[in-house]
């Protein structure tokens, strides 16, 4: 972030024209330190464009653009206070220097001055065109914010950024920092307030299933059916976590009761698409293609854009009804299908998908 900031603020320096200010002036030693500082900045020796404009502002102390110059100098070797100083007295000196107002709450939020550099941050985030000085101000704007736990404010500063910039790397970074955090502190609060609730065992029990502590997560759903016999959503996480765990260990009894957990799901919740999905995975690999066809046919049904899911029943379809099964096929992606197809059907059927022709080209190049 500071990099990005020190080539900001060195465009800007070069945008107010310090030297082009000291040009008009006669003496040639004027001249001589405005030229001097002048390649030095440019050429990243700062200790050296220090030198110079600090002799030039002596020398010129009502020039604003040397202030704002020696600002920028200053920020990149990390001496705040004097940056913010010379900023200050560039701003008295002509208060419509373009950008400078954000460039001041910039250096500010660097030192930590967050109530001071919000009004500047805000400006620049909210008001300027210029592309980079507001992503620069959006960023540190959001640091604000969450160093002051303005949470809400923080929040709806990182939404603004990723939609401005939805593919900025640092901002997405910042971004998910932020709405991590929140998420965590969300359920910590769960947790605190109310952990035998139905919601607070429902996040327990998500937690260790995201972690992978698939016995605790089929326990804490479990105690959630004792609070809330009929919460939905809860038969297929447990089936999910069996079917996991009897994937991961070969035990075909996990697997078994899987499939009563997505039966009981579909039972409480008939247009749960993702319960009926997995049921017609299992009787697809076990052979049972009606059964797989009934299933995925209902999750098609309850989730029309359930890309798997067409897939799926195009697989069941293929052999019997190809119309029905190539526009299943044209309804999901590339992507799924090149991950869907491998190793899962058999070497009649990679035939059948080899030779897909519509009038005579091969499916996959045919669509728009």
């Amino acid at each position: 972030m500071l990099r990005s900031f020190a080539k900001t603020a060195l465009t800007l320096a070069l945008c107010v024209g310090a030297q082009a200010a000291l040009a008009q002036g006669p003496e040639d030693q004027r001249q001589q330190l405005s030229e001097q500082g002048w390649a030095a900045l440019e050429a990243g020796r700062y200790a050296d464009a220090e030198q110079s404009y600090e002799q030039l502002g002596k020398l010129e102390p009502g020039i604003a653009e040397i202030h704002v110059t020696l600002g920028v100098i200053y920020f990149k070797e990390g001496k705040f206070e004097q940056s913010a100083t010379e900023l200050r007295s560039a701003l008295q000196l002509k208060p419509g220097l373009p950008r400078v107002e954000s460039l001041l709450a910039m250096v500010l939020s660097e030192q930590g001055h967050f109530q001071q550099a919000l009004p500047g941050l805000e400006k620049g985030f909210h008001q300027s065109a210029d592309p980079e000085l507001k992503r620069m101000c959006g960023l540190r704007l959001e640091r604000a914010y969450t160093s002051m736990h303005d949470d809400a404010e923080a929040i709806e500063t990182a939404l603004e950024l990723q939609r401005v910039y939805p593919d900025d790397p640092e901002v997405l970074y910042y971004s998910s920092k932020i709405f991590g955090n929140e998420a965590f502190l969300s359920a910590q609060k769960l947790f605190q307030t109310a952990p035998k609730s139905t919601w607070g065992m429902m996040a327990a029990a998500e937690a260790h299933e995201s972690q992978g502590n698939l016995d605790q997560a089929i326990a804490e759903y479990h105690e959630v059916l004792k609070l809330d016999p009929a919460r939905p959503n809860v038969h297929f996480r447990i089936g999910r976590a069996l079917l996991a765990r009897g994937t991961n260990k070969g035990d075909a009894k996990d697997l078994e009761v899987a499939e009563m957990e997505f039966q009981r799901e579909l039972d409480l919740n008939p247009s749960s698409a993702n319960a009926a999905y997995e049921l017609a995975e299992i009787y697809r690999k076990q052979g049972h293609e009606e059964q797989a066809r009934k299933y995925f046919q209902e999750a098609v049904d309850s989730y029309p854009a359930f890309e798997e899911a067409h897939v799926g029943l195009a697989l069941t379809q293929l052999e019997t009804d190809p119309v029905s099964a190539r526009a299943h096929l044209q309804k999901a992606s590339h992507s799924i299908l090149r991950t869907r197809w491998p190793g899962t059907d058999s070497p009649r059927r990679s035939a059948h998908w080899a030779t897909w022709t519509n009038n005579g080209k091969p499916w996959q190049n045919s669509r728009s």
